[in-house]
């Protein structure tokens, strides 16, 4: 029975070993698909061989009894009593002169006594008068119980007399059997030989062919033991792609690791000096306790807002598998933002087919941010435009508000940064749609909007369709 391959599954008391389904071998597959498939082959050419060979063998022995039947046809005259009599000697095989030596001749007519060669002795071939055979004739016969026999019979009609003479020639089988068994055995030896030379040959070239597969279980080995962080042994050919898309699978959780490290360090570091003013102010008993401590915890709020919505993003990246429509979301976007700001208008533009590959929470989320702030800063006006351009989908999102000055629109994706302090806000808004569009290698920038005089962001994600 065949070992289940296990994998370690952390939990709280640590590492179990998980069996992973197996359903059967490779290896066995492809030997007993070559060798079913070399037994029908071998058993269809060995059935036709022995087919082909048999019927020459029994040809040539045909030949040899219709050789004796020629010579005697040729040697045949009627004597005077109108009885068949040889001019020669018509076969000088010792054996027709041998009492059942199992090479037989005779000569009958209808109405006359038949003639008999000596090996016959006391017995007779069969004649009857049912057909009449002007060319030879073969056929098997058991007629003696003792001994089967092969025989060559002809009709013909000698100068001299009106009689249908029979001429017969017959031969025991055994020799011929014999000859047939022999080959026979021959055959199947060799042909077993031969299929076992062809699955031996089989296996080694599926335990060849498959030992790359076992390379890279030795490799994936290496790396669980820490000897290695990449498949880098040289590859065939056809195994090449698929090491490819495993370093590459590798990769991409190596760097989805790094993220995850590298946001809670961020996300530590940024809640370390609000606790420690938090934590001084307390100490001292600061007469302004309370607002700090509600300063600082809105400060550790949007920190802690900002790493999630990337932490989020960045655990359902999958440029393979995400994929959202664009126009359900626009929708569910304009519905939301037209509910809290009801006195802006918002309009949108563009083809309804299109598709990003990005997760539809991430999308919301996205241009959740833009169009909220666009209607929160604006003077009432919101023109959404979307369209298909170079493998991205773009989105344009205007406004006509007052728009911001040139030199601040790089300063603005900070995190924190609010050029309008008199409304409420965490000052995150684009920070989070430009991590986000960069989780999905997509892009964010700002610009003014020649139609409605404010901001216009231009943000780019890929397409999926």
């Amino acid at each position: 029975m065949d070992s289940a391959p296990v994998t370690d599954t952390p939990i709280a008391d640590g590492p179990i070993r998980v069996a992973a389904a197996v359903k059967g071998s490779l290896s066995r597959r492809m030997i007993l698909i070559a060798a079913v498939w070399i037994g029908v082959l071998l058993s269809g050419g060995g059935f036709a061989l022995d087919r082909v060979l048999s019927a020459a063998v029994t040809r040539n022995f045909d030949d040899q009894l219709e050789y004796v039947l020629r010579s005697l046809l040729n040697s045949s005259e009627i004597g005077p009593d109108g009885e068949v009599i040889f001019s020669r000697e018509a076969a000088a095989d010792q054996r027709f002169v041998e009492p059942y030596s199992g090479l037989y001749w005779q000569v009958s007519g209808k109405g006359r006594e038949d003639f008999p060669s000596r090996s016959l002795w006391d017995r007779r071939l069969a004649f009857g008068g049912t057909h009449d055979d002007r060319n030879a004739h073969f056929y098997d016969s058991t007629q003696f119980p003792d001994e089967k026999l092969r025989v060559v019979e002809r009709d013909a009609v000698i100068p001299g007399s009106k009689v249908h003479w029979r001429f017969q020639v017959a031969q025991s089988r055994d020799g011929l059997d014999a000859q047939i068994t022999t080959l026979r055995r021959t055959l199947v030896r060799s042909f077993a030989l031969l299929a076992l030379g062809l699955i031996v040959m089989a296996a080694l070239q599926t335990f060849y062919g498959l030992w790359p597969l076992r390379r890279v279980r030795e490799e994936i080995a290496r790396m669980r033991a820490g000897q290695s962080n990449r498949v880098s042994s040289a590859m065939p050919v056809e195994v090449a792609p698929m090491v490819e898309e495993l370093n590459a699978l590798i990769e991409h959780n190596e760097r989805q690791a790094e993220e995850a490290r590298r946001h809670a360090g961020n996300l530590a570091h940024a809640l370390k000096t609000p606790l420690t003013v938090i934590m001084n102010a307390a100490t001292a008993q600061s007469d302004d306790l309370a607002d700090t401590v509600i300063r600082e915890a809105r400060t550790m709020r949007r920190q802690v807002d900002h790493h999630l919505a990337r932490a989020r993003a960045v655990g359902r990246r999958g440029s393979a598998h995400s994929r959202a429509d664009v126009w359900p979301s626009l929708e569910s976007v304009e519905r939301a933002v037209g509910r809290l700001y009801r006195h802006v208008r918002i309009d949108v533009t563009g083809p309804r087919g299109l598709q990003v590959h990005v997760e539809r929470q991430d999308l919301d989320e996205m241009l959740g941010n833009l169009i909220e702030n666009a209607a929160k800063y604006g003077g009432g006006s919101v023109f959404v435009t979307v369209g298909a351009q170079a493998g991205f989908v773009e989105f344009l999102v205007e406004d006509d508000g007052i728009g911001i000055p040139e030199e601040e629109r790089v300063r603005i994706f900070d995190r924190g940064v609010r050029l309008d302090t008199g409304k409420p806000g965490t000052g995150l808004g684009l920070a989070i749609v430009r991590d986000v569009a960069e989780i999905y290698e997509g892009t964010v920038a700002l610009e003014e909007s020649e139609d409605l005089g404010g901001l216009l962001v231009r943000l780019r994600l890929p397409a999926a369709n």
